[in-house]
């Protein structure tokens, strides 16, 4: 059965146990999602689940995208993800809410994380920096040495350099579901997921 949904990230907040203790949490708009296409073996190769998230002004999508979801009667939606399912038990054009979800459910959170832009190495990496005195005015925040002598003579592949820094996909594991708000289509999750405000993000109960 479908555990998964499209949402958006609202910020984040804290909320009480029945202890006193503080919890932080993240707000996440959770749906309303709608089926805009099931995936067979038979036919796609694989079992997946098509989902559809936010209404958008028709002239926003293609008439291509506007087709393929007129198929089922459904509106303009900006954002479609696929969730592997190996039996779906929902069907095309149906509307799934935040109420798949239960309190204590362990999803994965799947978003983009904010972009820093280009960074240096102490920065990207919390490299320590090189010494302040002997003459060092300029290298504080230099990584330092990284190729190699007479062979192989150049630096190798993935070491820790300066580069572009965030806007990728990550993932947060296992979060704990703490509160669900029915009403407003709410998920409060423990902790921190990736992304800023209003960013997308995918919700995945971890079977």
């Amino acid at each position: 059965m479908l555990k998964g949904l499209i949402g958006k990230k609202v910020g984040m907040t804290q909320i009480f146990d029945e202890a006193g203790a503080a919890i932080p949490v993240t707000l996440i708009e959770a749906g309303p999602c709608y089926v805009t296409q099931i995936r067979n073996k038979e036919i796609d190769g694989y079992s997946a689940v098509q989902l559809g998230f936010e209404e958008a002004k028709p002239k926003r999508l293609t008439g291509g995208q506007i087709g393929h979801l007129k198929r089922n009667e459904l509106p303009p939606l900006r954002f479609l993800r696929e969730f592997r399912v190996k039996d779906p038990a929902i069907k095309e054009g149906q509307e799934i809410k935040v109420d798949i979800f239960e309190v204590g459910d362990r999803v994965d959170v799947i978003g983009t994380s904010k972009g820093r832009g280009f960074a240096g190495a102490v920065k990207r990496y919390g490299f320590r920096g090189g010494p302040k005195t002997h003459g060092q005015s300029d290298r504080w925040r230099a990584p330092g040495s990284l190729g190699q002598s007479s062979y192989p003579s150049r630096v190798f592949k993935g070491l820790s350099m300066a580069g572009r820094m965030g806007n990728k996909k990550e993932t947060r594991s296992s979060s704990i579901i703490i509160k669900i708000d029915t009403e407003k289509n709410l998920l409060f999750v423990k902790g921190s997921v990736p992304g800023g405000p209003h960013s997308l993000v995918e919700i995945k109960r971890i079977s």
